[in-house]
């Protein structure tokens, strides 16, 4: 257990509406239907107000059963919602009156004020700011927002943000990578920033590169980095995968695309599990087909599997690979349901019998 804590911390007014049976426990077995075989979560969310969008999880250090789970409430009042791992809403951890919060992810020990500090951070696509919050006490750290995309073209919708995934390097540098709702197919979709303290316990953003192609088909938003092999995968909707160094120094070329056949629509949300420093799983959500689309984390990212969700129209997700409590004894997956809700599967219900779990 420690072995994979390490590594993800080293290298790694708005009203409440709940709904009747959302935050119970749910039969986390197999629903065998005529068409096919209906994975079901553990448990699914109170429902936020609006539009659930992108979760993201963050591990508690010091216990992981006390680790929380981080969503979007994508509206132009929105809000950036905090759950347990029951999936019930904390209330006085809800940030809200954010103007369209598209995507969420988590980095660690971030220094700010001499003090190692996790943080929450969001696009928030309307102010074209990215949103930072310390967890798990939620409370800003950004100065009000972080402009990002400067300069480029704000009719053409180059500054509207949507996705985001952090990268932590060996040197414990965290950098942001950002994306857009629209952008150049020339190159420079994606935009890499390194956070720092500004001196005054608040972060800034320093812009280190642009990076990365795009299809123009549809738009880009998942994004998710591999902190320990050092990659950036990002979903180009309706075309495929993306592969790229994580770290600047490495170069702009493009390391691989795949997941280019066999999706119904769109390619969304993009999460890893890992079983080992190199080995374990990336997921990629077959939105329109209820279907997260399995593929191997090393070599040439080949196709493994196709898992069948009871997800609706999921978009972003998230997943560890660590033992958290009793309900989660080899990993958490957190997907999007287009009900206001996120689901929480154990990784053991998903991996079945062809996936490894780690112990």
């Amino acid at each position: 257990m420690n072995r994979y804590i390490n590594s993800i911390f080293l290298i790694s007014g708005i009203a409440l509406a709940s709904c009747g049976n959302n935050g119970t426990k749910q039969t986390a077995q197999t629903d065998t239907t005529a068409a096919d075989t209906v994975i079901k979560p553990l448990y699914v969310t109170e429902k936020v107000m609006c539009d659930t969008d992108d979760p993201a999880i963050w591990i508690n250090p010091a216990d992981a059963s006390q680790s929380l789970i981080v969503g979007t409430d994508k509206d132009e009042v929105g809000a950036l919602y905090v759950f347990d791992l029951k999936g019930k809403i904390i209330k006085d951890k809800i940030v809200k009156g954010l103007k369209r919060p598209n995507n969420v992810d988590i980095a660690y020990g971030l220094m700010l004020n001499g003090k190692p500090t996790d943080i929450a951070v969001v696009t928030e696509r309307m102010s074209h700011k990215l949103r930072i919050f310390s967890l798990p006490d939620m409370k800003p750290v950004d100065n009000g927002g972080i402009p990002v995309f400067e300069g480029e073209d704000e009719a053409a919708g180059f500054r509207d943000l949507m996705g985001i995934a952090m990268y932590t390097n060996a040197k414990k540098e965290i950098y942001a990578v950002v994306g857009r709702k629209t952008g150049p197919t020339t190159g420079g979709y994606l935009w890499q920033y390194l956070l720092t303290d500004d001196g005054s316990g608040h972060i800034k953003a320093t812009l280190k590169r642009k990076f990365g192609k795009y299809s123009g088909k549809k738009e880009i938003e998942s994004i998710a980095v591999d902190n320990e092999m050092g990659y950036v995968y990002y979903s180009d909707e309706q075309f495929g995968v993306r592969k790229y160094y994580a770290e600047p120094g490495k170069g702009d070329q493009e390391l691989n695309l795949f997941a280019k056949e066999g999706f119904k629509e769109d390619h969304e949300g993009i999460s890893i599990y890992k079983t080992g420093d190199t080995t374990g799983y990336i997921l990629v959500s077959d939105q329109s087909a209820g279907q997260f689309k399995v593929f191997d984390r090393a070599g040439n990212n080949a196709f493994i599997k196709s898992l069948h969700v009871s997800t609706s129209n999921s978009d972003g997700s998230d997943v560890v690979s660590i033992p958290l409590n009793a309900d989660f004894k080899h990993g958490l997956f957190v997907g999007m349901s287009d009900d206001k809700t996120f689901q929480l599967y154990r990784w053991e219900d998903l991996a079945g019998k062809d996936l490894k779990v780690n112990n």
